[in-house]
């Protein structure tokens, strides 16, 4: 089934229900609500350091793994749209982030995200480079990535949900 492309802006919904399992696992229904609807049933878990069974991959390993597949789905969805061969690929991705001991917790900041593609294509580099460029920019982890945004948190009291200063 071929779905055609929107003709104007239009968002792009996602959705993540999270339940607590055992120790420190994490069933998550995830559903992208526009332009369509699709629904994912997904895991997580921590090893040993935080208290797990090791059962799911760990958050950071599912992040990683968005980021290096959909600049890998835009890759192989724009070279059709921009004609340009693919006859394969691989994209090599490494982040790093500090981790900074406070107290009995810690906290984290991102420090780099690198991305080594690897394309075989007859295609001109110029226009293999056009593509990078392309998929970059449709890609969806990447632009948030990009960008400062705004994370908003609420707690559920017994007089409704209380936001948290950010």
């Amino acid at each position: 089934m071929t779905i055609e492309q929107p003709k104007k802006p239009t968002e792009v919904i996602f959705t993540c229900s999270g339940t607590a399992i055992g120790k420190m696992r994490n069933d998550l229904q995830v559903k992208m609500v526009e332009p369509m609807l699709e629904e994912f049933t997904m895991a997580t878990d921590e090893g040993p350091f935080h208290g797990g069974d090791a059962t799911a991959p760990p958050p950071l390993a599912l992040f990683i793994g968005g980021l290096t597949g959909c600049i890998m789905t835009q890759l192989r969805a724009f070279a059709k749209r921009m004609n340009v061969e693919i006859n394969d690929l691989q994209v090599d991705c490494k982040i790093v982030w500090q981790w900074t001991p406070k107290d009995r917790i810690y906290e984290t900041a991102p420090k780099a995200f690198d991305m080594e593609i690897s394309i075989d294509s007859p295609s001109a580099i110029e226009d293999q480079l056009a593509l990078i460029q392309a998929a970059r920019k449709g890609c969806f982890v990447e632009q948030t990535l990009g960008q400062s945004n705004k994370i908003t948190h609420r707690l559920k009291t017994e007089g409704g949900y209380m936001r948290l200063p950010s």
